[in-house]
Protein backbone atom coordinates (compact mmCIF):
# COMPACT_ATOMS: atom_id res chain seq x y z
CA UNK A 1 0.00 0.00 0.00
CA UNK A 2 2.92 2.37 0.58
CA UNK A 3 3.82 2.29 -3.11
CA UNK A 4 0.19 2.98 -4.01
CA UNK A 5 0.05 5.93 -1.62
CA UNK A 6 3.21 7.36 -3.19
CA UNK A 7 1.59 7.23 -6.62
CA UNK A 8 -1.57 8.81 -5.23
CA UNK A 9 0.40 11.74 -3.78
CA UNK A 10 1.85 12.39 -7.24
CA UNK A 11 -1.59 12.23 -8.81
CA UNK A 12 -3.25 14.45 -6.19
CA UNK A 13 -0.55 17.07 -6.85
CA UNK A 14 -2.04 17.50 -10.34
CA UNK A 15 -5.11 19.10 -8.68
CA UNK A 16 -3.46 22.12 -7.01
CA UNK A 17 -6.74 23.34 -5.51
CA UNK A 18 -6.97 20.14 -3.46
CA UNK A 19 -3.35 19.34 -2.75
CA UNK A 20 -3.40 20.69 0.81
CA UNK A 21 -6.72 19.12 1.84
CA UNK A 22 -6.65 15.73 0.11
CA UNK A 23 -4.48 12.83 1.27
CA UNK A 24 -4.24 9.21 0.07
CA UNK A 25 -5.77 8.02 3.35
CA UNK A 26 -8.75 10.35 3.00
CA UNK A 27 -9.25 9.31 -0.60
CA UNK A 28 -9.26 5.58 0.18
CA UNK A 29 -11.27 5.44 3.40
CA UNK A 30 -14.85 4.19 3.61
CA UNK A 31 -17.18 3.39 6.50
CA UNK A 32 -19.35 0.28 6.25
CA UNK A 33 -21.95 -1.46 8.42
CA UNK A 34 -20.12 -3.68 10.88
CA UNK A 35 -16.75 -2.36 9.73
CA UNK A 36 -14.32 -3.68 7.13
CA UNK A 37 -12.05 -6.71 7.44
CA UNK A 38 -8.39 -6.91 6.52
CA UNK A 39 -8.43 -7.87 2.83
CA UNK A 40 -7.03 -11.25 1.86
CA UNK A 41 -8.59 -13.71 -0.57
CA UNK A 42 -11.86 -12.19 0.67
CA UNK A 43 -12.41 -8.49 0.03
CA UNK A 44 -12.61 -5.98 2.87
CA UNK A 45 -16.41 -5.75 2.56
CA UNK A 46 -16.82 -9.53 2.34
CA UNK A 47 -18.67 -9.60 -0.99
CA UNK A 48 -15.86 -10.43 -3.41
CA UNK A 49 -13.52 -13.45 -3.37
CA UNK A 50 -10.54 -14.64 -5.33
CA UNK A 51 -11.21 -18.13 -6.61
CA UNK A 52 -8.81 -20.58 -8.25
CA UNK A 53 -9.79 -21.87 -11.67
CA UNK A 54 -8.04 -24.70 -13.50
CA UNK A 55 -5.48 -22.32 -14.99
CA UNK A 56 -5.53 -19.05 -13.04
CA UNK A 57 -7.26 -16.74 -10.60
CA UNK A 58 -10.56 -14.94 -10.94
CA UNK A 59 -12.56 -12.60 -8.70
CA UNK A 60 -16.29 -13.04 -8.27
CA UNK A 61 -18.30 -10.30 -6.56
CA UNK A 62 -21.69 -11.18 -5.07
CA UNK A 63 -22.49 -7.60 -4.07
CA UNK A 64 -26.23 -7.69 -4.84
CA UNK A 65 -28.95 -10.10 -3.68
CA UNK A 66 -29.75 -10.95 -7.29
CA UNK A 67 -26.13 -12.08 -7.81
CA UNK A 68 -26.47 -14.79 -5.16
CA UNK A 69 -29.60 -16.11 -6.87
CA UNK A 70 -27.61 -16.64 -10.08
CA UNK A 71 -24.91 -18.80 -8.50
CA UNK A 72 -26.62 -22.15 -9.30
CA UNK A 73 -26.63 -21.20 -12.99
CA UNK A 74 -22.93 -20.37 -12.75
CA UNK A 75 -22.01 -23.62 -11.00
CA UNK A 76 -24.19 -26.04 -12.98
CA UNK A 77 -26.49 -26.64 -10.03
CA UNK A 78 -23.83 -27.09 -7.37
CA UNK A 79 -24.41 -25.64 -3.91
CA UNK A 80 -24.92 -21.89 -4.05
CA UNK A 81 -22.32 -21.16 -1.35
CA UNK A 82 -18.68 -20.20 -1.82
CA UNK A 83 -17.56 -23.83 -1.49
CA UNK A 84 -19.76 -24.74 -4.44
CA UNK A 85 -18.35 -21.82 -6.41
CA UNK A 86 -14.78 -22.92 -5.63
CA UNK A 87 -15.51 -26.48 -6.75
CA UNK A 88 -17.11 -25.30 -9.99
CA UNK A 89 -14.30 -22.82 -10.72
CA UNK A 90 -11.60 -25.43 -10.21
CA UNK A 91 -13.12 -27.55 -12.99
CA UNK A 92 -13.16 -24.69 -15.53
CA UNK A 93 -10.51 -22.68 -17.32
CA UNK A 94 -10.42 -19.07 -16.16
CA UNK A 95 -11.72 -17.77 -19.48
CA UNK A 96 -14.67 -20.20 -19.35
CA UNK A 97 -15.53 -19.27 -15.76
CA UNK A 98 -15.37 -15.54 -16.51
CA UNK A 99 -17.37 -15.81 -19.72
CA UNK A 100 -20.11 -17.81 -18.02
CA UNK A 101 -20.36 -15.24 -15.22
CA UNK A 102 -20.35 -12.33 -17.69
CA UNK A 103 -23.24 -13.90 -19.60
CA UNK A 104 -25.17 -14.00 -16.31
CA UNK A 105 -24.34 -10.31 -15.71
CA UNK A 106 -22.31 -11.19 -12.61
CA UNK A 107 -19.39 -8.95 -11.59
CA UNK A 108 -16.34 -11.10 -12.37
CA UNK A 109 -12.76 -10.63 -13.52
CA UNK A 110 -9.76 -12.66 -14.55
CA UNK A 111 -6.65 -11.53 -12.74
CA UNK A 112 -4.81 -8.95 -14.85
CA UNK A 113 -7.12 -9.12 -17.87
CA UNK A 114 -7.58 -5.36 -18.38
CA UNK A 115 -5.58 -3.06 -20.64
CA UNK A 116 -4.04 0.01 -19.03
CA UNK A 117 -5.90 3.34 -19.24
CA UNK A 118 -3.92 6.42 -20.30
CA UNK A 119 -3.83 8.72 -17.26
CA UNK A 120 -4.09 12.50 -17.54
CA UNK A 121 -0.77 14.34 -17.42
CA UNK A 122 -1.46 17.76 -18.91
CA UNK A 123 -2.61 21.14 -17.64
CA UNK A 124 -5.79 21.31 -15.61
CA UNK A 125 -8.64 23.77 -15.22
CA UNK A 126 -11.75 23.43 -13.04
CA UNK A 127 -15.12 23.37 -14.86
CA UNK A 128 -17.85 25.88 -14.02
CA UNK A 129 -20.97 23.74 -13.65
CA UNK A 130 -21.19 19.95 -13.26
CA UNK A 131 -24.22 17.64 -13.24
CA UNK A 132 -23.59 14.47 -11.23
CA UNK A 133 -25.84 11.58 -12.28
CA UNK A 134 -23.65 8.86 -10.80
CA UNK A 135 -24.00 6.53 -7.82
CA UNK A 136 -21.89 4.54 -5.37
CA UNK A 137 -18.22 5.67 -5.12
CA UNK A 138 -16.19 6.43 -8.26
CA UNK A 139 -18.59 8.82 -10.01
CA UNK A 140 -19.68 10.73 -6.91
CA UNK A 141 -16.01 11.04 -5.92
CA UNK A 142 -15.14 12.52 -9.32
CA UNK A 143 -17.90 15.12 -9.03
CA UNK A 144 -17.15 15.66 -5.33
CA UNK A 145 -13.50 16.45 -6.03
CA UNK A 146 -14.56 18.90 -8.75
CA UNK A 147 -16.91 20.54 -6.22
CA UNK A 148 -14.11 20.81 -3.66
CA UNK A 149 -11.88 22.34 -6.34
CA UNK A 150 -14.46 25.08 -6.97
CA UNK A 151 -16.99 23.75 -9.48
CA UNK A 152 -20.72 24.31 -8.99
CA UNK A 153 -22.01 20.72 -8.79
CA UNK A 154 -25.66 19.66 -8.77
CA UNK A 155 -26.39 16.06 -7.90
CA UNK A 156 -29.42 14.56 -9.65
CA UNK A 157 -30.79 11.71 -7.55
CA UNK A 158 -33.24 9.13 -8.85
CA UNK A 159 -36.49 8.86 -6.91
CA UNK A 160 -36.98 5.29 -8.13
CA UNK A 161 -33.41 4.01 -7.68
CA UNK A 162 -31.80 5.93 -4.83
CA UNK A 163 -28.07 5.63 -4.25
CA UNK A 164 -27.51 3.22 -1.31
CA UNK A 165 -24.39 5.08 -0.12
CA UNK A 166 -26.12 7.47 2.35
CA UNK A 167 -27.47 4.49 4.29
CA UNK A 168 -24.56 2.08 3.83
CA UNK A 169 -21.69 4.55 4.29
CA UNK A 170 -22.95 7.87 5.69
CA UNK A 171 -19.48 9.30 6.38
CA UNK A 172 -18.39 8.49 2.83
CA UNK A 173 -21.59 10.08 1.49
CA UNK A 174 -20.82 13.32 3.33
CA UNK A 175 -17.30 13.33 1.88
CA UNK A 176 -18.49 12.57 -1.65
CA UNK A 177 -21.64 14.67 -1.81
CA UNK A 178 -21.55 17.23 0.98
CA UNK A 179 -20.35 20.04 -1.30
CA UNK A 180 -23.09 19.54 -3.91
CA UNK A 181 -26.62 20.84 -4.28
CA UNK A 182 -29.19 18.07 -4.76
CA UNK A 183 -32.29 17.56 -6.89
CA UNK A 184 -34.45 14.41 -6.75
CA UNK A 185 -36.26 13.49 -9.97
CA UNK A 186 -38.52 10.62 -10.96
CA UNK A 187 -36.89 9.79 -14.26
CA UNK A 188 -39.82 7.62 -15.35
CA UNK A 189 -41.81 10.85 -15.77
CA UNK A 190 -41.44 12.84 -18.99
CA UNK A 191 -41.42 16.20 -17.21
CA UNK A 192 -38.57 15.07 -14.97
CA UNK A 193 -36.57 13.79 -17.93
CA UNK A 194 -37.10 17.19 -19.56
CA UNK A 195 -35.81 18.88 -16.39
CA UNK A 196 -32.79 16.58 -16.46
CA UNK A 197 -32.07 17.55 -20.06
CA UNK A 198 -32.29 21.24 -19.19
CA UNK A 199 -29.83 20.77 -16.33
CA UNK A 200 -27.40 18.90 -18.58
CA UNK A 201 -27.56 21.43 -21.41
CA UNK A 202 -26.77 24.20 -18.92
CA UNK A 203 -23.67 22.36 -17.62
CA UNK A 204 -20.06 22.11 -18.70
CA UNK A 205 -19.66 18.51 -17.50
CA UNK A 206 -21.88 15.54 -16.72
CA UNK A 207 -20.69 12.56 -14.69
CA UNK A 208 -22.37 9.16 -15.05
CA UNK A 209 -21.66 5.66 -13.76
CA UNK A 210 -24.25 3.66 -15.68
CA UNK A 211 -23.92 1.56 -18.79
CA UNK A 212 -24.93 3.11 -22.10
CA UNK A 213 -28.14 1.06 -22.53
CA UNK A 214 -29.48 2.07 -19.12
CA UNK A 215 -28.64 5.73 -19.64
CA UNK A 216 -30.36 5.78 -23.03
CA UNK A 217 -33.58 4.70 -21.31
CA UNK A 218 -33.66 7.99 -19.40
CA UNK A 219 -32.97 10.01 -22.52
CA UNK A 220 -29.17 10.24 -22.43
CA UNK A 221 -28.09 9.50 -25.97
CA UNK A 222 -24.45 10.20 -26.78
CA UNK A 223 -24.95 11.25 -30.40
CA UNK A 224 -27.91 13.48 -29.61
CA UNK A 225 -26.10 15.25 -26.76
CA UNK A 226 -23.00 15.77 -28.88
CA UNK A 227 -25.11 17.40 -31.58
CA UNK A 228 -26.88 19.63 -29.05
CA UNK A 229 -23.75 20.53 -27.08
CA UNK A 230 -20.48 19.55 -28.79
CA UNK A 231 -18.52 21.33 -26.04
CA UNK A 232 -20.16 19.30 -23.24
CA UNK A 233 -17.78 16.93 -21.44
CA UNK A 234 -19.36 13.59 -20.55
CA UNK A 235 -17.33 11.72 -17.94
CA UNK A 236 -18.67 8.18 -18.45
CA UNK A 237 -17.42 5.86 -15.71
CA UNK A 238 -18.00 2.16 -16.38
CA UNK A 239 -16.40 -1.12 -15.37
CA UNK A 240 -14.66 -1.93 -18.67
CA UNK A 241 -15.49 0.85 -21.13
CA UNK A 242 -18.41 2.62 -22.76
CA UNK A 243 -18.82 0.07 -25.54
CA UNK A 244 -18.61 -2.98 -23.24
CA UNK A 245 -21.88 -4.03 -21.63
CA UNK A 246 -20.35 -5.70 -18.58
CA UNK A 247 -20.99 -5.29 -14.86
CA UNK A 248 -18.17 -4.52 -12.44
CA UNK A 249 -17.47 -3.03 -9.02
CA UNK A 250 -14.39 -1.74 -7.26
CA UNK A 251 -12.94 -5.02 -5.99
CA UNK A 252 -13.36 -7.16 -9.09
CA UNK A 253 -12.23 -4.30 -11.37
CA UNK A 254 -9.08 -3.92 -9.26
CA UNK A 255 -8.37 -7.62 -9.84
CA UNK A 256 -9.00 -7.19 -13.58
CA UNK A 257 -6.32 -4.51 -13.54
CA UNK A 258 -3.90 -6.76 -11.66
CA UNK A 259 -3.95 -4.45 -8.65
CA UNK A 260 -3.52 -7.16 -5.99
CA UNK A 261 -0.87 -8.29 -3.54
CA UNK A 262 1.14 -10.84 -5.51
CA UNK A 263 1.71 -14.33 -4.25
CA UNK A 264 0.19 -17.79 -4.29
CA UNK A 265 -2.55 -17.20 -3.55
CA UNK A 266 -2.84 -13.51 -4.46
CA UNK A 267 -4.89 -11.26 -2.17
CA UNK A 268 -6.84 -8.04 -2.37
CA UNK A 269 -4.69 -4.95 -1.84
CA UNK A 270 -7.33 -2.66 -0.31
CA UNK A 271 -11.03 -1.86 -0.20
CA UNK A 272 -12.68 -1.65 -3.65
CA UNK A 273 -9.59 0.16 -4.91
CA UNK A 274 -10.75 0.69 -8.48
CA UNK A 275 -13.51 3.00 -7.18
CA UNK A 276 -11.47 5.74 -5.44
CA UNK A 277 -8.67 5.53 -8.00
CA UNK A 278 -11.13 5.99 -10.85
CA UNK A 279 -12.87 8.83 -9.03
CA UNK A 280 -9.59 10.71 -8.75
CA UNK A 281 -8.49 9.94 -12.31
CA UNK A 282 -11.87 10.92 -13.72
CA UNK A 283 -11.62 14.32 -12.03
CA UNK A 284 -8.11 14.76 -13.42
CA UNK A 285 -9.27 13.75 -16.91
CA UNK A 286 -12.15 16.22 -16.77
CA UNK A 287 -9.85 19.06 -15.68
CA UNK A 288 -7.41 18.22 -18.46
CA UNK A 289 -10.23 18.25 -21.01
CA UNK A 290 -11.49 21.61 -19.67
CA UNK A 291 -7.99 23.08 -20.02
CA UNK A 292 -7.87 21.90 -23.63
CA UNK A 293 -11.29 23.41 -24.36
CA UNK A 294 -12.54 20.14 -25.82
CA UNK A 295 -15.88 18.40 -25.29
CA UNK A 296 -17.13 14.91 -25.97
CA UNK A 297 -17.20 11.57 -24.19
CA UNK A 298 -14.48 10.70 -21.69
CA UNK A 299 -14.44 6.88 -21.58
CA UNK A 300 -13.29 6.03 -18.04
CA UNK A 301 -13.02 2.25 -17.36
CA UNK A 302 -12.39 1.29 -13.74
CA UNK A 303 -10.50 -1.88 -14.69
CA UNK A 304 -8.25 0.12 -17.01
CA UNK A 305 -7.50 2.68 -14.30
CA UNK A 306 -6.54 -0.15 -11.93
CA UNK A 307 -4.21 -1.55 -14.60
CA UNK A 308 -2.61 1.89 -15.03
CA UNK A 309 -1.91 2.08 -11.29
CA UNK A 310 -0.44 -1.40 -11.28
CA UNK A 311 2.00 -0.27 -13.99
CA UNK A 312 2.85 2.93 -12.07
CA UNK A 313 3.55 0.93 -8.89
CA UNK A 314 5.74 -1.54 -10.78
CA UNK A 315 7.80 1.14 -12.53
Amino acid sequence: MRALEDVLRERIALLPALQEALTPALLLQRDAPGGLRAPGRISANGHCRLVATADGWAALNLARPDDVELVPALTNGRASDWQGIAEAASSMNCSEFVQRAVELQLPVAALGEAMSFVLAEGKSAVPGRVVDLSALWAGPLCAGLLARAGADVVRIESAGRPDPTPLASPQLDRFLNGSKSRITLDLTVAECRARLRDEILAADVIVTSGRSAGLSRIGLDRDELERARPDLIWAAITAYGWEIDRVGFGDDCAVAGGLVKPGEPPSFMGDALADPLTGLESALAVCERVARGAGGLLDLPMAGVAAAYRRRIAS
